[in-house]
């Protein structure tokens, strides 16, 4: 992200994953806010994939954390870089942008691949998000999540 970030030309910088495209109208969207990431939904058909991306941007918007589903923008002036981290970078991320300034959670909605939630079982990954999370809170070091998440 960050040699990507180092080629880009533009005065906003986004970050979005392979499997998710954007709504329409994202350019205009993203030009005002210092930084900020989409809603989003996710295109498979699990009822509990609705349950998973209402809760991710609730959560979102309660703490103010984006995760790389969200396509994460940003106004190059205000952006110092992601951390080199192997897992958790939009977490870390998102912490240090927050000291600058409250994300723009923008209604709008990105749609991503449900693929990875349906490979490895929907209440499975949602278990293990959540536990990596609470380690990464508790101080767990990035690798060590990483390797976790690649079992």
């Amino acid at each position: 992200m960050n040699a990507g970030a180092r080629e880009a030309k533009g005065q906003v910088l986004l970050f979005l994953h392979a499997d998710t495209r954007l709504p329409p109208d994202a350019d205009e969207l993203v030009q005002g806010p210092v930084w900020g990431r989409f809603d989003v939904q996710i295109d498979e058909r699990h009822p509990l994939l609705k349950v998973v991306a209402w809760s991710m941007n609730l959560r979102s918007r309660l703490t103010g954390i984006a995760t790389g589903d969200q396509a994460i923008f940003v106004r190059r002036e205000a952006f110092r870089g992601f951390p080199e981290l192997p897992l958790m970078e939009d977490i870390a991320f998102s912490a240090a942008m927050k000291r600058i300034a409250r994300p723009a959670c923008l209604r709008a909605k990105v749609t991503t691949s449900g693929r990875r939630w349906l490979s490895r079982g929907v209440l499975r990954t949602i278990l293990l998000m959540w536990q990596l999370r609470a380690m990464y809170a508790m101080g767990v070091s990035a690798e060590r999540l990483a390797r976790r998440y690649a079992r």
